[in-house]
């Protein structure tokens, strides 16, 4: 699996089309014959990339979900609205559907914020707004969600 941590800036033509840098087509070349998924972020208004391990992952969760319960089928919907299986084309650009690009607000300026096991869109002024709006909380978020960890752990939680 591709552990994702970089961060780039690019631009979008007027067609949607982003061309993604080099260094990171060369970190996706082994697995872009797979294809890619774009969707909706859950809690920004931004677009995530998975590959499509990352992608079957998620939707393997999800498909555990029980259809009749009427809040897990709401759920489904909202996930995978707007979902699409997109590829880099020969140029090196990754093309973003019309509705997709209104909805995180994307317009010239992009950021391709890695993110452990997808790659996030942004806009690049509310890319950068976010940040900036949670600068003074991080280092209390860092506690609340880090803080319990025993850095001395390995993977099976022995110490």
């Amino acid at each position: 699996m591709i552990h994702f941590s970089e961060e780039y800036e690019c631009k979008a033509d007027s067609k949607g089309r982003i061309m993604v840098p080099s260094s990171l087509r060369a970190k996706l070349a082994p697995i872009l014959q797979d294809g890619l998924v774009l969707k909706r972020s859950i809690f920004q208004k931004c677009l995530e990339v998975y590959t499509m391990a990352a992608w079957e992952k998620e939707m393997k969760q999800v498909g555990k979900l029980n259809r009749f319960i009427k809040k897990n089928n709401d759920f489904i919907r909202q996930f995978t609205a707007g979902v699409r299986v997109v590829e880099i084309d020969g140029s090196g650009r990754l093309s973003i559907p019309k509705n997709l690009m209104v909805y995180a607000g994307i317009e010239k300026g992009v950021v391709l914020s890695e993110s452990i096991d997808r790659i996030e869109i942004w806009d690049k002024q509310q890319y950068y707004d976010v940040l900036d709006a949670g600068a003074d909380s991080f280092s209390d978020l860092a506690e609340d969600v880090m803080g319990g960890f025993d850095v001395n752990e390995n993977e099976d939680g022995v110490s």
